[in-house]
């Protein structure tokens, strides 16, 4: 019985470790997110400024002026691979944080199921011993009636 209690501590502290991953990939997802977000906030922002200073450029602008924009698009611009950085970055967590919980579930369900295998074996040897234990009480009992019918007989 003692194996069958050690499979259920594993099994209970699987369980958590699962449920941790989860709580983990949930919380990379979130910063997938929201990093995500801040980039289509930086693409926007950045599409936004290109339309309005084209709208600007048709009425006259300065060279000073357009250097000035020119030098804040390439800043933009850098701020926006600097995202993409953290994207991808955010990304490999994502892909990692759903492979350890996939393995973790994999682990859980190969522990349950060498658990059922465990009972099913341990049933099997409750059930031959009880068969065992019927047996010999019936060649008991056979031996008690043929022995009685022999006294009985007898006198």
């Amino acid at each position: 019985m003692s194996a069958v209690k050690s499979f259920l501590l594993a099994i209970d502290l699987s369980t958590r470790k699962r449920d941790e991953a989860a709580q983990d990939l949930m919380r990379v997802q979130s910063a997938h997110v929201f990093a995500q977000d801040q980039m289509n906030q930086l693409e926007v922002y950045a599409a936004e400024t290109a339309s309005r200073w084209t709208a600007c450029a048709q009425v006259g602008t300065t060279p000073e002026l357009m250097r000035h924009h020119y030098q804040f698009l390439d800043r933009l611009q850098h701020a926006i691979g600097l995202q993409q950085g953290v994207l991808a970055n955010e990304s490999r967590k994502v892909a990692q944080a759903k492979r350890l919980v996939l393995e973790a579930e994999f682990r859980l369900v190969s522990l349950k199921q060498v658990l059922k295998k465990k009972q099913a074996g341990l049933a099997l040897v409750q059930t031959r011993r009880e068969q065992k234990q019927m047996d010999e009480f019936a060649a008991l009992q056979t031996r008690r009636t043929s022995a009685g019918h022999f006294s009985g007989n007898q006198l």
